[in-house]
């Protein structure tokens, strides 16, 4: 298949990227690459570099290549940047969005595969959060995703765009960005790889469910082949603490650092995890590799980055 991956030099959708490659489907990568490698896009893959907020450029874009799957990875993801400028995040999450499917529907793209958020779009519920719950997201960040994910549904049931909306947990993994607001595993990796202690957030104990990004690729992968239309969640079913990550990755990186607190941050979430149920019994994925796993491998990609 011709898939046409937005956002495909970045962290996620790069991995996502090479399972379609290593499959047999023909990838293509439009990215900005404002925070996207191309180091990432390997040869032979073909990089464009477009935004998807362009909607001239990206529709021309798909119009030529006629792809008949998008694979749609890219987004503003800070929720904190979210909540101090939410119109940005929704000319990128909302409008970008609309800009690819009114071009997806002139050339008859026969499924649509999107990147949404399950740790943001079910606010403060008892975990773990599975797709019956209702979706209330408390940011700009998860109402950008849940308005995506309707909008999917209305070129669905209008045109009959098949899509898959993939509300993934904390995705973690080498290749992540460690300068963002999110990706704490990244960076607390880089951080104290520069000898830097970094501070957490209150005692520690908040959590959140991670799920590594080969995993993450391999749902991408098993979406492509179901019949399934409409959301569901990736993750571990696991809860891990701020502070458990920051143990793990010091014993990882075999240093030796104390924990350094500092005061809580407020309106921060203090538990997020999914149930992975549904993604099991319709595309038959689950999780593979456990955190300590994954730490390690984050560990030694970052390790090897400043040899």
């Amino acid at each position: 298949m011709r898939i046409l991956i937005t956002g495909g030099a970045g962290f996620i959708a790069s991995h996502v990227a090479d399972a379609y490659q290593t499959a047999g489907h023909e990838v293509i990568v439009v990215d900005n690459l404002s925070t996207g490698k191309k180091e990432f896009v390997p040869s032979g893959r073909q990089l464009i570099e477009a935004d998807i907020t362009n909607k001239e450029l990206i529709q021309n874009i798909i119009r030529e290549l006629k792809p008949e799957v998008i694979n749609h990875h890219a987004a503003h993801i800070q929720v904190g940047n979210s909540v101090k400028n939410p119109q940005f995040d929704a000319e990128n999450n909302i409008i970008g969005l609309l800009n690819i499917m009114e071009a997806a529907k002139e050339v008859g793209v026969k499924k649509m595969i999107m990147a949404s958020t399950g740790g943001a779009m079910y606010g403060n519920k008892a975990t773990p959060f599975d797709e019956t719950m209702k979706e209330e997201p408390l940011s700009p960040y998860g109402v950008s995703k849940r308005a995506g994910e309707l909008y999917l549904n209305y070129y669905h049931e209008q045109y009959g765009i098949p899509y898959i909306a993939l509300r993934y947990a904390n995705v973690y993994g080498p290749r992540q960005n460690p300068h963002g607001e999110s990706g704490v595993v990244a960076i607390f990796s880089e951080m104290l790889i520069q000898g830097k202690n970094p501070t957490i957030n209150g005692v520690g104990d908040h959590t959140r469910d991670y799920v590594f990004v080969t995993d993450v690729a391999q749902a991408n992968l098993a979406a492509l082949e179901s019949q399934f239309v409409g959301a569901l969640n990736i993750g571990t079913g696991v809860e891990t603490s701020t502070l458990q990550v920051f143990e793990k990755v010091v014993a990882a990186l075999g240093l030796k650092f104390e924990a350094v607190h500092g005061p809580e941050r407020p309106g921060e979430q203090i538990t997020s995890v999914l149930a992975f149920d549904k993604a099991a019994q319709i595309l038959g994925w689950q999780p593979t590799v456990t955190f300590d796993q994954g730490v390690r491998q984050v560990a030694e990609w970052y390790l090897r980055q400043v040899r």
